[in-house]
């Protein structure tokens, strides 16, 4: 080889090694200023189940932030939590701290794989920082000194103190006896359905009556009150029942209240009244409806009709026409007539 080919070769070795000095310096000072993550366990050995937090350290240009994953798959594990710090100044650029709660239900010497972070500017500009894979070792709870798995321990013993048991028993026997005493008593005590309310001391039209007006003058219906307003009218009609006919229709649903007046031989034209007045009270207080304030005033209208249509008036006092030959006195046809009207409970017509 000639000393000028020598001299060309030397000159592109210097050349080529001038460049790659370049290019180290160049990369040197790129990796100075990328991104890094560093990953930090708070242990290495688990049980099976048990958390274990990882602590995640960015260190990264103070211009880049850390966009956290909304989900990680790592492996083995399963992540739980991700509790994230805002960033902090350090040295020429920031760093961004996370605390990732994770747990395995596997044995073993188990590996959290390495995940991507990713950075980015708030724009379309990017960057990606990977972290280093973690070995942790999982292990099984319930194993003795010996390391081997306890034997599963057998039901354990209760003792008996069979002083304990006699409050019990006495309280059965209370409970028993008064079951005993209730039941005595309501065989000796006469049915509310045979017995019927007591007898009024006036008559039941007229303090219903009242009542109606006192409803009538009250401020219910201006105070917008509908329901309560036809729950008394219900009421007052209930209370008359009772008092007119001897039936419990207080303590009644409407259905039953029909039935014993049925019972009580009360015409069935009247008992349709009745019917379709309670049914319409029943709407308002237990389907919520709010008929307007017309029909509100229709309804007392129509409880004071049912009132007069069925009060009870007794019979004229007559005469005697004629005595029978021992003494006992002729009833007339009218008389006659009118007992047996108030005996079927039929209206005034």
């Amino acid at each position: 080889m000639s000393r000028g080919a020598g001299d060309g070769y030397r000159r592109a070795a210097i050349v080529s090694l001038l460049l790659a000095c370049g290019a180290f310096g160049a990369v040197g000072e790129l990796r100075g200023q990328s991104p890094r993550v560093t990953i930090d366990p708070d242990t290495t050995e688990i049980h099976v189940g048990d958390p274990l937090a990882l602590r995640l350290s960015v260190e990264h240009p103070a211009d880049l932030a850390v966009r956290w994953p909304d989900s990680l798959s790592l492996g083995p594990f399963e992540a739980l939590a991700l509790e994230a710090s805002p960033s902090e100044a350090s040295g020429d650029g920031a760093r961004t701290a996370a605390v990732l709660h994770v747990t395995a239900f596997e044995l073993g010497e188990l590996e959290i794989p390495s995940f991507t972070l990713e950075l980015t500017d708030g724009g379309d500009g990017t960057a990606t920082v990977s972290t280093d894979p973690v070995v942790i070792g999982v292990t099984t709870v319930g194993l003795d000194e010996s390391g081997d798995i306890r034997d599963v321990k057998g039901p354990r013993a209760i003792a008996r103190n069979w002083l304990l048991l006699w409050p019990w028993l006495l309280l059965a026997l209370m409970l028993g006896a008064l079951g005993y005493w209730w039941g005595r008593r309501r065989r000796r005590t006469p049915d509310r359905a045979d017995s019927g309310p007591p007898v009024p001391d006036r008559p039941p039209h007229e303090v219903a009556i009242e009542a109606l007006d006192r409803l009538e003058a009250s401020p219910l219906l201006e105070r917008g009150e509908i329901k309560l307003y036809h729950v008394e009218v219900s009421r007052i009609i209930r209370a008359y029942v009772e008092g007119r006919y001897r039936i419990w229709a207080l303590e009644m649903v409407t259905p039953d209240v029909i039935s014993s007046l049925g019972h009580a031989g009360v015409d069935p034209g009247i008992r349709t009244a009745f019917e379709r007045f309670l049914d319409r009270c029943d709407l308002v207080k237990f389907a919520k409806s709010r008929p307007a304030d017309a029909a509100c005033r229709s309804i007392l209208a129509d409880a004071r009709t049912l009132v007069e249509r069925t009060r009870f008036v007794p019979p004229p006092v007559a005469e005697p026409e004629a005595t029978t030959a021992d003494g006992a006195e002729a009833t007339t046809a009218d008389e006659a007539e009118t007992t047996a009207d108030d005996r079927t409970g039929a209206a005034v017509p």
